[in-house]
């Protein structure tokens, strides 16, 4: 039986990734970074209709030696979904860069001691669209500028964290070399199966409870957190990953055209007038939680999705339906109060 490694397996597409391991029966092994949060994952799957007889869980941090080879023991493939993100700013962007780059060290470096075949890496478009330089459709080749002083601690985080996969997994000798496919998704959206609901998901959540007085003219990608987690077993299950870069993105919405999609589907409270963009980028400076998104406004940026539909046969689902179904879904569950 194939065993599996998911890392982060309490975060929310960490548990969309191992619901669809467990669907295909394979064998898989999840990290918290305490056990205390075990019955987290095993409660998520009780919800979701699945068997946990086939998952175990053991305890390891991204910023800590400890744990790692016992956590990659016996996996022919590794999921390392976990990474650091926070709302807004961090007080120093090593909140973010550290944890995000040592993991990726610690988790590759263990799986190819372990002779893992595959690790399947989430980074973000976030390593991809901070280019700096004008650009409005960004592809697989296309990299975050991570030393340009306007670039967010965000987007330097994943960036310099998929740089340093890439440079570990190229640095290896020999003849059984671990293959890594990495996955860019865009904004992540989606039914939870926890109370972690998710960072695009807090978005929604603020835009529907009228939290937003307004709609930034801001350009955003989304995707469906089961079509994130679909396209890390495609990559894990096709020599034709290794390699490779996917954004993970199904379309692009202007902030305003979500508002329309929900207040039609019933939430009154979106906003209807668009706010001006001097306005947003100055409550960026008043308000340490919209500096980060204070840098979108104004911008129109694509990430086409065309290489995984080609390559994996990757089938994503709408965005807009996405969207829609999270809010009726955290608000039928109480988690838009």
């Amino acid at each position: 039986m194939t065993k599996v490694l998911v890392t982060g397996a309490t975060g929310f597409i960490g548990l969309h990734c191992i619901a669809q391991l467990l669907a295909q029966d394979y064998e898989v092994v999840g990290t918290v970074r305490s056990m205390s949060r075990k019955d987290e994952v095993v409660e998520a799957m009780s919800k979701a209709g699945l068997s946990t007889d086939k998952l175990s869980l053991v305890e390891a941090d991204l910023t800590k030696d400890a744990g790692w080879d016992d956590a990659v023991n016996g996996c022919e493939y590794v999921l390392h979904v976990a990474s650091p993100f926070i709302v807004g700013m961090p007080k120093h962007e090593d909140e973010l860069i550290v944890p995000a780059v040592g993991g990726v060290e610690r988790v590759l470096q263990a799986a190819i001691r372990a002779g893992v075949k595959k690790t399947v890496l989430t980074s973000s478009c976030a390593a991809i669209d901070k280019t700096h330089d004008g650009k409005t459709h960004f592809t697989e080749a296309d990299w975050t500028d991570a030393e340009h002083p306007k670039t967010p601690p965000y987007n330097k985080s994943k960036t310099l964290a998929e740089r340093r996969a890439w440079e570990i997994c190229n640095a290896q000798t020999g003849d059984n070399k671990m293959a890594l496919a990495v996955i860019n998704p865009a904004g992540v959206v989606g039914p939870v199966l926890s109370d972690d609901i998710g960072t695009s998901n807090v978005f929604i959540k603020q835009i529907i409870t009228g939290e937003v007085p307004g709609n930034p003219k801001m350009h955003l990608g989304f995707v469906d957190v089961r079509d994130v987690a679909s396209l890390h077993l495609l990559a894990m299950q096709q020599d034709a990953a290794n390699g490779e870069r996917f954004i993970a993105s199904e379309r692009e919405y202007w902030f305003r055209e979500i508002s329309e999609m929900f207040r039609a589907a019933g939430f009154d409270k979106a906003p209807k007038r668009e706010l001006p963009n001097f306005f947003v980028k100055a409550m960026g400076y008043i308000n340490p939680d919209l500096k980060q998104l204070a840098n979108f406004v104004g911008k129109e940026m694509y990430t086409a999705s065309e290489k995984p539909k080609k390559i994996l046969g990757w089938k994503p689902r709408h965005a807009g339906e996405s969207l829609v179904e999270t809010a009726k879904f955290l608000a039928d569950n109480g988690l838009a109060d």
